[in-house]
């Protein structure tokens, strides 16, 4: 490895020169790079060597863009057979976040600053969570590119190697806010509300949303070879995605069985016997024996199904938006107290009714709604016990 001058007589009888470093990689491949100044070349040239010592080089000559090794990502995970919205997610990182800032960056030129840069940049007008979300597709992208022999280090894991994260995960974290009752979650009264002017078709499949806390997906590929009218359970096998298309459940946990309730129960044997016939055998087909669209259910059946149970905001719409709502009633609804007309369940069944894959996912979004414990009449009792 070396640094040399260059010089040479121009086709216009001028004489110039350029300073070289010559070097071989960690792979034994021989490389040169020119430049115009000596202090730009024993720059490069110490860097180089920390490199190729470290096994982390990799030659500019090799180098491919971001842009070109994101869109290898990408096919590779449709090649994969991911699902397709995942695979659309991952296009719309590249397209939309990551190819308009760093596309044209090579590889090889990507460094931890860099990559420091690049998501300060991101945070200035997108949120905290896509931030998030956008860098863990870079380090999936440079990941990638490692296995393919693209680039020798993932600079977006250094980065995050030598962070603290603890205080970004509490900013977000502040900033998402806990669940609050009445505003993410419906109140018992609101349900109980709804719920009094719900009928055919709306009654069931919402009835089967609120008392079971099913995904959205998951209610739109619910099959009746799922639904045990007789022992008052279903089965949680499948879930259409928002393409319609059916297929396993988002996790391994998703997979579940869910008691029903007896009102639940009398409505679904009901229900089946004037219900569209599927040849997927859904529970709640479309007209053609589909799978609803997620969107249908919200604007046909959910929204006025509020508004005409009076649960609406200050403009008279309807005041929860989607059907994830009903989810975090039926969480609710597990968790609160019996004397208040719950199921106070413990974390780890509710974890298991609502099919999370772990237990601190359940703890980390409903952890609050369990009862503190300490309400005031056992600190009178706590107190007077203290102090007699």
């Amino acid at each position: 490895m070396s640094v040399r001058r260059r010089s040479w007589i121009s086709p216009s009888g001028e004489r110039r020169e350029a300073w070289i470093v010559d070097y071989s990689d960690q792979h034994g491949e021989r490389h040169i790079k020119t430049f115009a100044r000596k202090k730009d070349a024993d720059a490069y040239h110490a860097k180089v060597t920390i490199d190729v010592r470290s096994g982390i080089h990799t030659a500019e000559s090799r180098s491919v863009t971001v842009a070109e090794a994101g869109r290898l990502w990408v096919d590779g995970a449709a090649a994969a057979k991911l699902e397709r919205p995942t695979v659309e997610q991952y296009e719309q990182h590249l397209r939309l976040h990551i190819a308009p800032l760093i596309g044209e960056v090579k590889l090889a030129q990507l460094t931890v600053p860099g990559a420091r840069s690049f998501e300060d940049q991101l945070a200035r007008d997108r949120s905290p969570a896509m931030v998030r979300k956008v860098m863990c597709s870079l380090g999936a992208i440079l990941a990638d590119a490692q296995e393919r022999g693209l680039v020798a280090q993932n600079v977006v894991a250094n980065l995050h190697r030598g962070r603290r994260v603890g205080g970004r995960a509490r900013a977000e974290k502040r900033q998402r806010g806990k669940l609050k009752v009445g505003v993410d979650i419906p109140t018992p009264a609101e349900i109980s509300a709804i719920i009094a002017h719900l009928a055919a078709p709306r009654r069931p499949l919402l009835l089967t949303a609120i008392f079971t806390g099913l995904r959205s997906s998951e209610l739109r590929g619910l099959r009746w070879q799922d639904i045990d009218l007789k022992r008052a359970v279903l089965h949680v096998r499948q879930r259409a995605d928002c393409y319609r298309q059916i297929g396993r459940p988002k996790s391994a946990a998703g997979e579940r069985t869910v008691p029903l309730p007896p009102v639940l129960v009398n409505t679904l044997r009901e229900w089946k016997l004037v219900c569209s016939k599927s040849k997927l055998d859904l529970a709640f087909p479309n007209g053609r024996g589909n799978p609803e669209f997620r969107s249908d259910i919200v604007n046909r059946f959910y929204r006025p199904a509020q508004v005409a149970a009076g649960v609406v905001n200050a403009k008279g719409r309807a005041k929860y938006g989607g059907l994830h709502a009903l989810r975090h009633f039926y969480a609710s609804w597990c968790i609160n107290r019996r004397v208040d007309g719950g199921l106070e369940l413990p974390l780890k069944l509710v974890q298991a009714r609502l099919g999370h894959a772990s237990i601190q996912m359940t703890a980390d979004r409903y952890g609050h709604l369990f009862p503190s414990g300490d309400d005031g009449a056992e600190l009178a009792a706590a107190e007077k016990a203290l102090l007699r």
